[in-house]
């Protein structure tokens, strides 16, 4: 009989261990006359890795910056602004599952390599760009070439970590890197596009990606899962179909509302999805292994990095329109301010892995997403009626959900990878880069959109149309008109964008606590991640 934390497959991670069980896989390969259960290259594995995975977290949000420069040169239209911005992240999401199977059958690293090959090639492509259909294409490959690279890098250090602890604090350094490359990202992109313009945001990609290639050879081990049977070809076409249109369909939803088209682009997506799961769940040799959602502590993890996400995803997206347009900062200024959540992130992130060695998981992960859900509320308890916010008040914000997304992603991430059998790492690393990568457009789309709602609703009458349809746009237009008019225009603005936007970060708080309260009542006690038999 199978229980939901109890399946029938070995659970690597969902039970206390036991002396002299088979279920623990065989030690990695070592040199001769070192212990045999440790890598002798591991620190020098992860530290390629996470400078690789500090380039990906950058690259996603890098354009924030260097968008507008990027707009004035090539003047692309309106359509086209918005798939060179959405290109990389629906390529990226889409092709996820497939290459996190992709590389357990035809090898980890060569996945990578080739991953960060295709990355560098389309960032010189990007720089050399003369028109915005050549930008698009770029910015695909890039999302193609991040695909290949993310659950590769989670399924080699899976390989190489063999010691529970450090591979908790591995893949602690891996959170802390994605998490914090993400936040860096508007601060180094104002610092090359003030100073070269905007393709300097690409041609940072290459020098990167190239060292990590020739590094990669040298230094990465093999490593691959074999599966008997054949490649599932239409499993392929039905979860990048469902997970394209499921990352259209929330991005349109947050461009254009309850329109028919997001909405015809989710229902796709359900029925794709639904029937891949359908299939994975009845064929031999399926290309995820869905059941791994029968594992509490794989579920609630994977909500956890999706629930925390939304809010991270809409304030980043939000905040910097706020300093930049409601607040007159430039690019590499807004950036600045917006250090205090990487920053905080990368500590919590390190500190985590004591925490989950000496607590339960779910004390952990639960206080993670409360501090997180804190750090998302307090914008909304302390501003002003009349929408005043100072940056003291944005800054302890910031401080606090950096440490609470910190702490709870990095507990989650590692959770979900220890409770997997080493046979699924690809596809677990899959998911865990999946959650990231909607929890992020969920947080944009909705939390995004609940914003400028309620930013249009304070907004006084004889506020000109275009000032209505942005906040970006109504800085160019207060701009525009200048003198008193234009001040008054931009006070108005500012206190209507404050008023829509708190709101919206308070709903994310309050989805943070939800995932809170899930990881306290359904994370097994006797989940050990630091453990060693996984």
């Amino acid at each position: 009989m199978t229980t939901p934390d109890r399946p029938d497959r070995p659970d690597h991670g969902d039970r206390p261990d036991r002396p002299g069980s088979s279920a623990a896989p065989a030690p990695a390969p070592a040199p001769s006359g070192a212990d045999p259960r440790v890598h002798a290259r591991r620190w020098a594995i992860l530290a390629i890795l996470s400078g690789s995975l500090l380039l990906i977290g950058m690259d996603t949000t890098i354009l924030n910056v260097a968008f507008p420069t990027l707009v004035e040169d090539l003047q692309p239209g309106a359509v086209e602004q918005l798939w060179i911005i959405d290109a990389y992240s629906l390529a990226l999401s889409g092709l996820l599952v497939t290459a996190g199977a992709l590389g357990d059958r035809w090898g980890r690293k060569r996945l990578l390599l080739l991953g960060f090959s295709v990355f560098a090639l389309a960032s010189l492509g990007a720089v050399f760009a003369a028109a915005p259909w050549q930008v698009i294409a770029a910015r695909a490959l890039l999302g193609i070439g991040g695909a290949a690279i993310m659950p590769s890098t989670l399924s080699i250090l899976r390989e190489v970590f063999t010691d529970g602890r450090e591979r908790a604090l591995a893949y602690a350094v891996w959170t802390a890197v994605i998490g914090g490359g993400m936040a860096l990202g508007p601060v180094v992109g104002g610092l090359l596009v003030e100073d070269s313009g905007w393709q300097a945001a690409f041609l940072l990609n290459v020098p990167v990606a190239a060292a990590a290639v020739l590094l990669g050879l040298w230094l990465l081990p093999e490593s691959r899962a074999p599966r008997a049977g054949r490649w599932d070809w239409p499993g392929v076409g039905q979860s990048v179909a469902g997970m394209l249109a499921l990352s259209a369909g929330i991005k349109e939803l947050g461009e254009r509302g309850a329109d028919p088209l997001p909405l015809a682009l989710l229902a796709a997506a359900a029925v794709l999805l639904t029937v891949f799961v359908r299939r994975q769940l009845r064929i031999p040799h399926p290309l995820l292994q869905v059941r791994l959602f029968t594992r509490r502590a794989f579920t609630v993890s994977a909500l956890a990095i999706l629930l925390s996400m939304i809010g991270f995803g809409a304030v980043f997206l939000l905040l910097t329109q706020w300093f930049q347009y409601a607040q007159g900062y430039s690019p590499l200024s807004a950036g600045l301010h917006l250090l205090p959540a990487p920053l905080a992130l990368i500590v919590s992130s390190m500190v985590t892995p004591r925490l989950i060695h000496a607590l339960e998981v779910r004390q952990v992960m639960g206080a993670g997403l409360v501090v997180t859900a804190l750090g998302l509320v307090l914008p909304w308890l302390v501003q002003s009626g009349d929408g005043g916010l100072g940056y003291r008040w944005m800054a302890a914000a910031l401080l606090l959900l950096g440490f609470g997304a910190g702490v709870a992603t990095t507990t989650a991430s590692v959770t979900l990878m220890a409770v997997t059998p080493v046979e699924d790492t690809g596809g677990a690393a899959a998911i865990d880069e999946t959650c990231y990568e909607l929890g992020a457009a969920l947080g944009v789309a909705s939390l995004g959109s609940l914003a400028m709602v309620l930013y249009r609703h304070h907004l006084p009458d004889g506020v000109p149309g275009a000032a209505r349809d942005s906040v970006g746009e109504a800085a160019h237009t207060a701009g525009e008109l200048g003198g008193g008019a234009g001040a008054t225009l931009l006070d108005q603005v500012t206190r209507a964008f404050t008023l829509g936007m708190t709101p919206a970060f308070a709903l994310g708080g309050l989805l943070a606590l939800a995932a809170g309260a899930m990881a306290w009542a359904w994370v097994p006690r006797h989940v050990r991640p630091t453990d060693d038999a996984h």
